[in-house]
């Protein structure tokens, strides 16, 4: 059903900005055993970095002694091997039954931005005995982030918001943010800046591969990291072994236009939330039509507009509601909790602010990887490195076209339209280093997909199968929350458990029911460690 979103019966006024993504570009050949296509003999061979040996570990006093930890050096600029050097830190737990070790199973918890070193913990208490007899799993910190070389752009805390809704009155501050941002991160990062892409990362763990010995790579990424995947499946599809793509970014749309994914998938989510709570009326009373439900919603937005509700003290302006319901509609228990304790406040009643907070994830992603000293802006400046850098020319320069295209998308996509397209740094980001990757090959995959996922929604995921030939998709249906396995049911675990241990994918498309209490903790958003990640830090919306 399509919407024609009721107008509040108190007037609302909003606007909205922002630009394109990254363009794409012709993939590399697949790379022989050890010198890269980039890198030509005039520059320098990748001879050195292959032959290193890694110096295993514990990564740190306070965790586990079977997650090692051991550092090795990348090139900077893969296209001049012979320059300035990177570390890249990586983490193992080995294989329980080395007798039966097929191989390592590297593994990206999302981002960008995202440290990886603590995953192979979170996952050795959820993945099946079979799967960590077969596998070392493997962890890493991409370039730029956590104990790889972490980048910092010395930003404030005020500073490093990712996602700002369009105010007209403000808009110039925003401009000036965006500005400041990019300007802070140059001056500090500029020589590195450039250098922290997907493309470089998908390099990185290729240079992994060759230093652990191994002749393929076997992985499992979760949101950003099923586009590291693909990437990587573009650039060298001879190395690809089982790949497990959790949570599909749509690789013709990173970055800005993945954003927009955001708001328009949100509006069939918010659909069938007022359905859900219409058939509620009685238990919830928001209204006993999808209309009531949707004018009691908006009715709210637009009394917080005009003045914040007090909930335990704390304001909470419209955008704020718009903000929080975004992931919220995704689970419709959630989003009607959030609606009601809003009411109770606006109508003086004791409210919880933990309803309007409790699905939004723990902050934390990666313990492992914070023993030295990381910066505080690490995650926030990685992911504009990447989000930005990955296809700067794809990302207007003009701040007005912001401007217009956040007053569109508030009209196409009220709930979330101006928040993903106002402003962003990458309006003022220097030029990308190389274009950015169109993926379109038939290496072998697996998607997996929640039906009702708020950070890469279903379509998202779609488009990643779509351009991954190779590739099978499982959806599993009635599937709430970011990140699927292993969720809980059977029928999802047991496909993508089968594939890693039989590399046989399944002969056609997989539709699975989603059973109580099956990915619980996917459906309130919440972490297990690293796992799974999102799409960008913890900083933005809730969380992208």
């Amino acid at each position: 059903m399509h919407r024609r979103r009721l107008v509040p019966l108190l007037a609302v006024s909003v606007t909205a900005t922002l630009a394109p993504v990254l363009a794409t570009s012709t993939a590399t050949a697949a790379a022989p055993p050890i010198a890269y296509a980039s890198a030509s003999a005039a520059e320098g061979t990748l001879d050195w970095y292959v032959q290193q040996k890694p110096r295993w570990k514990p990564c740190a006093a306070d965790l586990p002694a079977a997650l090692e930890c051991a550092t090795v050096k990348v090139p900077l600029d893969y296209r001049a091997p012979g320059g300035e050097r990177l570390d890249l830190t990586m983490s193992r737990i080995k294989s329980t039954a080395p007798a039966e070790r097929r191989g390592v199973l590297l593994v990206n918890p999302g981002g960008p931005g995202g440290p990886g070193l603590s995953m192979p913990l979170g996952l050795r208490e959820v993945l099946p005995a079979s799967v960590q007899r077969a596998y070392d799993l493997i962890g890493f910190d991409p370039r730029g982030v956590g104990r790889s070389s972490p980048l910092s752009c010395g930003l404030k805390p005020a500073e490093e918001t990712l996602l700002r809704p369009y105010r007209e009155e403000r808009f110039g501050e925003d401009v000036a943010w965006a500005r400041g941002v990019a300007d802070k991160c140059e001056r500090k990062a500029g020589d590195t800046l450039p250098y922290i892409t997907t493309r470089n990362t998908a390099r990185d763990m290729d240079l992994l591969r060759a230093v652990l010995g191994e002749k393929k790579i076997s992985y499992l990424g979760y949101s950003y990291g099923t586009y590291l995947g693909s990437v990587y499946t573009q650039l060298f599809p001879g190395r690809t072994d089982r790949f497990v793509l959790d949570s599909g970014v749509d690789p013709a749309r990173a970055w800005r236009g993945m954003m927009r994914w955001w708001a328009e998938g949100a509006e069939p989510a918010f659909d069938r939330w007022t359905e859900w709570a219409a058939r509620r009326s009685e238990m919830y009373g928001l209204g006993d039509t999808p209309e009531k439900v949707d004018r009691t919603f908006w009715n709210l937005v637009a009394r917080a507009d005009e003045k914040p509700i007090e909930v335990e003290g704390r304001p909470t302006t419209g955008d704020d509601i718009r903000s929080r319901m975004r992931p919220a509609v995704f689970s419709p228990q959630w989003a009607t909790a959030v609606v009601v304790e809003l009411r109770k406040a606006a109508a003086g009643e004791p409210a919880t602010a933990k309803r309007l907070t409790a699905s939004t994830g723990s902050g934390s992603t990666g313990r492992a990887a914070d023993a030295p000293k990381v910066p505080a802006d690490n995650m926030t400046a990685s992911s504009w490195a990447v989000v930005c850098g990955d296809n700067s020319a794809a990302w207007p320069r003009d701040p007005e076209s912001y401007r217009r295209d956040a007053l569109a998308d508030r009209g196409r996509f009220p709930l979330f339209g101006d928040f993903v397209s106002s402003v962003k740094p990458c309006a003022f980001w220097g030029a990308s280093v190389e274009p950015a990757t169109r993926v379109n090959n038939r290496a072998g995959a697996l998607i997996v997909q929640n039906e009702w996922d708020p950070q890469t929604p279903l379509p998202s995921g779609q488009a990643l199968h779509a351009a991954l030939k190779g590739s099978k998709m499982l959806t599993v249906l009635g599937g709430e929350g970011h990140g699927v396995y292993p969720n809980g049911t059977v029928c999802a675990d047991g496909t993508v458990t089968g594939y890693l241990l039989t590399g046989t994918l399944p002969a056609k498309d997989v539709s699975c029911e989603a059973t109580a209490g099956s990915n619980a903790e996917a459906r309130e958003n919440r972490e297990r460690d690293a796992l799974p990640g999102s799409p960008l830090p913890q900083r933005a919306p809730d969380r992208f």
